[in-house]
């Protein structure tokens, strides 16, 4: 049998997608185990998840770093010890330079609350709002040098309601965000997802643009994810 994949999960905050995939994990949906997550901010919400969870977990807090190359020294040496198999980014909020994203390259997965390659960025939400978009989403991508700009494996989209506000665009995308999360690691660690190159490959057949959710989503995949 092919060992668990080893999950290492950066955070900087609340920590709703690291959860998810956490509960996603317990319940067998995930083929992986999470072995560490890893935070830039001391003292968060998504420690105490991680901790509820027996979950190992390192803070590397940046303001205690002399520089921003320090820091990044600091946590590559960090992965580089832990050797895991897959990088998962849930609201880390910190751009990793280019050196540490090409090592990892390929086993390096982020979610973006936008409809890449729309809004990249911050305050995605007031952006599109201010852009007078009629649909928003998330996206799930692969990370590379580029900001927000690596292959795009998976989104979420949904209309963009007159009474939308900035929070209520986002609370209602993060539920979707806590589903197609889940679902990109589970479709990783059993090996149907793959990054050749800079083209997304699914299943050994590459994705010509990205699979919408729930549209394009097999229902035997869909099912252990529930709303």
């Amino acid at each position: 049998m092919t060992p668990a994949c080893r999950i290492v999960v950066l955070i900087s905050g609340s920590g709703s997608n690291l959860q998810a995939i956490i509960d996603a994990v317990d319940a067998g949906h995930i083929r992986g185990e999470i072995i560490s997550v890893i935070s830039n901010r001391p003292g968060v919400k998504g420690l105490q998840r991680a901790a509820a969870a027996d979950i190992p977990t390192v803070t590397l807090d940046h303001q205690q770093f002399g520089s921003r190359s320090a820091f990044d020294t600091a946590l590559d040496e960090q992965l580089t010890q832990l050797a895991p198999d897959l990088i998962v980014l849930a609201g880390f909020m910190r751009i990793l330079p280019a050196s540490l994203v090409t090592r990892h390259q390929g086993k390096m997965l982020n979610i973006h609350p936008s409809l890449l390659p729309h809004h990249r960025g911050l305050h995605t939400h007031r952006r599109a709002l201010e852009a007078g978009d009629t649909e928003h989403g998330a996206s799930v991508h692969f990370v590379t040098p580029e900001l927000d700009g690596g292959p795009v494996i998976l989104q979420a989209r949904i209309p963009v309601e007159h009474h939308h506000t900035p929070d209520s665009l986002a609370a209602d995308i993060l539920k979707f965000e806590h589903r197609i999360y889940p679902l990109a690691v589970s479709y990783f660690c059993d090996g149907r997802l793959s990054l050749d190159k800079d083209r997304v490959r699914l299943d050994g057949q590459p994705l010509d643009q990205p699979l919408r959710f729930p549209d394009d989503i097999s229902p035997d995949d869909l099912e252990p994810f529930p709303p």
